[in-house]
């Protein structure tokens, strides 16, 4: 029941597609394709292991930064007891009473939260007036507790992603009617996975990963059968159109799997949302000269992006030509982590995959 990788070659996918948008005539029969799809996501992540927790987040906050036009914090918030999530929370300098708020996932460099790359991406949007929270996956950076090849890896994404958005809403600071959620590659999947079972997510940019013939090469994108069950077959593709009628924008480059979103994924999409008379909220800037990553191009179209849907304050970065980043601080990746020796990992903290998985109800393999 798993589609692994290249499952389906493009040609393959394209007749796919064109099966799967058979299957529905209107937006009654798109709906009950829809609820099968989604209810496959939840059965095939065992959604039912995992515990039913309100609040209890019990937040480790510390280190704040004051810098231009933005604040940084180390932050780490228990998932569920002895799991902790761990990352970083980049506010606007200058608050509103209620503000969006913004899910940063990443994919598999090492240590990607602690890059570069995220820094700047959450420090612009906090400085146009969101309050954006980077945090590891699994196995990375700080998330030490299990390793990222751990057979669930999927499911626990999933849901610390979950608890990423239930810690945000329970802020005062937060606006629980702007909330976004936007990553690169392995942050794509983490996007498209949760918007479509969590409508709390009002706002997703899954950027270089939404494609139909390509399901994710990582144990946390396609090693739970998610994709298919004896009752259902579908891919990412439409993962990431059930998000409709939210506002998705999906970009897309010309060296990777996403090369032909112009004219296979986006089209099913658009038709998709046509069906909620709402195609003017699906959006893909394709850069066909660029390649696998979320570098500047993909950030400046987040940018304008969650500025038009949250109305976020685009002056507040510069503008040239294109969009000035420079006045972001790159922070060294120690200064960044959670856990240290002024600052350590709770007590009682589960640790090791077997461990977690037996928590959780699990039998480890």
């Amino acid at each position: 029941m798993l589609c692994r990788g290249n499952h389906w070659t493009p040609a393959e996918a394209n007749q796919q597609m064109k099966a799967f948008a058979s299957t529905y005539r209107n937006k009654r029969t798109w709906e009950k394709r829809k609820a099968q799809i989604r209810q496959g996501i939840l059965d095939g992540l065992h959604w039912d292991h995992m515990p039913k927790i309100e609040g209890n987040f019990n937040p480790i906050i510390h280190s704040r930064r004051e810098m231009d036009g933005y604040v940084v914090e180390n932050i780490a918030i228990e998932s569920f007891p002895g799991f902790w999530v761990t990352g970083n929370l980049y506010s606007p300098l200058k608050p509103k009473d209620k503000n969006p708020a913004i899910l940063n996932p990443h994919g598999h460099l090492a240590n990607k939260r602690l890059t570069d790359y995220m820094q700047i991406r959450c420090a612009a949007f906090a400085r146009m007036g969101a309050i954006a929270f980077a945090y590891d996956m699994v196995g990375y950076a700080e998330s030490t507790q299990t390793t990222h090849k751990m057979p669930i890896a999927a499911l626990l994404q999933t849901y610390n992603s979950t608890r990423v958005l239930e810690y945000l809403l329970s802020r005062p600071d937060v606006d629980p009617k702007r909330i976004g959620m936007t990553g690169g590659s392995g942050g794509g999947t983490q996007t498209f996975v949760l918007t479509p079972i969590d409508d709390r997510i009002t706002v997703s940019a899954p950027v270089v990963q939404v494609s139909a013939h390509f399901f994710g090469g990582c144990v946390c994108e396609s090693g739970m059968p998610i994709h298919k069950s004896r009752k259902h077959q579908t891919n990412n593709v439409e993962f990431a159109a059930l998000a409709a009628p939210r506002p998705l924008l999906m970009v897309s480059n010309g060296a990777d799997w996403t090369r032909n979103t112009p004219n296979i994924e986006f089209p099913y999409v658009q038709k998709v949302y046509a069906l909620y008379d709402a195609e003017y909220n699906a959006e893909n800037v394709h850069l066909p000269l660029e390649s696998h990553d979320y570098g500047y191009s993909k950030r400046a179209a987040a940018y304008g992006f969650f500025a038009h849907h949250f109305g976020l304050s685009r002056k507040a970065i510069p503008y040239d030509e294109g969009w000035d980043e420079s006045f972001v601080t790159i922070l060294p990746p120690e200064d960044l982590k959670v856990f240290n020796d002024a600052h350590p990992r709770p007590a009682g903290a589960l640790q090791g995959d077997e461990e977690v998985m037996r928590y959780l109800g699990f039998k480890p393999e």
